[in-house]
């Protein structure tokens, strides 16, 4: 029976049941069957998710910490034996450590569809065990971390750099706590940083952001009242949520509190009504008070969309409130990512060889593979060659997947700063047509090598 004061969070050792029980099903069949050799996996999409016209690679730093911490614990274990596993299967798993290598697209890395975004080569048990793992972390927090970056794009007209004034606003609505942390984090990949999530904040170095409810202007007998005492008792924190009653009433009583108490109003919050013609009175009653550094904060199912549409027709926002269409990615929120075996050393004499799936809209590629980015002469990327990994790639292009993991340790560590700049590289480099988020281009272009070609046309 289900523990009701249980959580629902996983310890470190029950992460090593995140399998689908058919893993532990086929892990055990090649176990008994001596069925050890090395193998590699890929994971990679079939398709993008719509309205994406590319996805931005995220994940990686936690899921490498939970590859090398993986552990089978005694409680695991006899739980595992009450299904009817073996013993000395058990015995092995209870030895389990994984000893692979993983390379991967670092996160901040635009990655489209059939590109593997990370590839484990390992003992063939090992390899599959982590395949829920992987695709649960991989998936979750790449496709956040898309959303997000489509936000900050379109925050900036098109342009990655705004990420200072986007904010995330979503624990509320995310589902469930790990959920949760992992949104932020996504979210300050793509760019962002700021949080109302005073945990992430504190976990990954983000700036905790936020102002007040409704319920707290509701607490006192007037709007002005509510915002008096909230300039006195944070004067460092003097944003102020103005749409309780009526919201340019509301901008008129955060003026005069800031000058009835002489704390000096850092800006207001809009959460309702229309946002264009709501930011640009607030911005008119602002500068007529003389408070031109004021600024203008938005919030209330925004999108990048909306945030587009605002931006476009030059609304005066200086910061945007985003949470549920954030953290659920609404309007696509699932990544279809996969974990295939593409290759393993079952050759006559030990040597690697190509497998193929052929299922009629789900064949695979044989073959380890690396993927190669051509730019032009301006740095905007041009296309992307899918090779053997042993093929090389075309002249002038840079190989995306690097050394993740080796011999079951994380060799790939890099701060969230460092990713951060990474992704602002890799969308300003986009084609100026696939920066739009309400508009779809022409794909981007992503070819398999004349050896890849030929091998699926055997």
């Amino acid at each position: 029976m289900a523990d009701p004061s249980d959580p629902g969070l996983l310890t470190a050792a029950e992460t090593s049941l995140l399998v689908d029980q058919y893993e532990l099903a086929m892990c055990a069949s090649y176990f008994r069957r001596g069925r050890t050799e090395e193998a590699t996996f890929e994971l990679f999409t079939r398709k993008l998710p719509p309205r994406r016209d590319w996805l931005l690679a995220a994940g990686l730093g936690p899921t490498l910490e939970l590859l090398r911490a993986l552990r089978f614990d005694e409680a695991q274990l006899d739980y595992l034996s009450g299904l009817g596993f073996r013993d000395d299967f058990l015995a092995h798993l209870g030895d389990f450590r994984f000893s692979g290598d993983v390379d991967a697209m670092p996160e901040g890395t635009l990655f489209f569809p059939d590109e593997p975004v990370l590839r484990v080569t390992a003992p063939r048990i090992e390899a599959q065990l982590v395949e829920t793992l992987l695709l649960n972390q991989i998936n979750f927090q790449s496709m956040v971390a898309t959303k997000a970056a489509r936000v900050v794009l379109a925050a900036g007209g098109g342009e990655p750099g705004a990420g200072e004034c986007v904010v995330d606003f979503s624990p509320r609505r995310d589902h469930g706590i790990d959920a949760a942390m992992k949104v932020a984090r996504s979210a300050a990949v793509a760019g962002v940083r700021g949080t109302s999530n005073v945990a992430a904040a504190m976990r990954y170095g983000l700036a905790p952001v936020g102002t007040m409810a409704h319920s707290y202007v509701l607490s006192f007998p007037t709007e002005l009242e509510a915002f008096c005492a909230f300039l006195e008792d944070f004067p460092q924190n003097t944003t102020l949520l103005v749409d309780t009653y009526d919201t340019l009433e509301g901008v008129r009583n955060a003026i005069r509190a800031s000058e009835r108490t002489g704390v000096a109003l850092l800006g207001v919050r809009l959460d309702s009504g229309d946002l264009l013609d709501l930011s640009r009175a607030s911005r008119d009653l602002l500068d007529q008070a003389g408070m031109p550094d004021a600024g203008i904060t938005v919030s209330g199912d925004l999108e990048e969309d909306r945030i587009a549409a605002l931006v476009t027709a030059n609304a005066p926002i200086s910061s945007w409130g985003v949470g549920t269409e954030l953290g659920t990615s609404r309007d696509a929120p699932v990544v279809n990512g996969v974990y295939k075996l593409v290759a393993d050393r079952t050759g006559p004499g030990g040597e690697w060889r190509g497998v193929r799936k052929r299922s009629e809209g789900k064949g695979t590629v044989p073959g380890a593979k690396q993927v190669w980015r051509r730019r032009d002469r301006s740095g905007v990327m041009s296309g992307d060659t899918i090779a053997g990994l042993d093929e090389g790639g075309p002249p002038g292009a840079e190989p995306l997947l690097v050394p993740a993991m080796r011999g079951g340790e994380p060799c790939h560590h890099e701060s969230l700063e460092r990713i951060r700049a990474r992704s602002e590289r890799s969308l300003a480099s986009l084609p100026h047509r696939l920066r739009i988020p309400a508009v779809q281009g022409e794909p981007y272009g992503v070819a398999l090598s004349e050896r890849l070609e030929a091998a699926l046309r055997d």
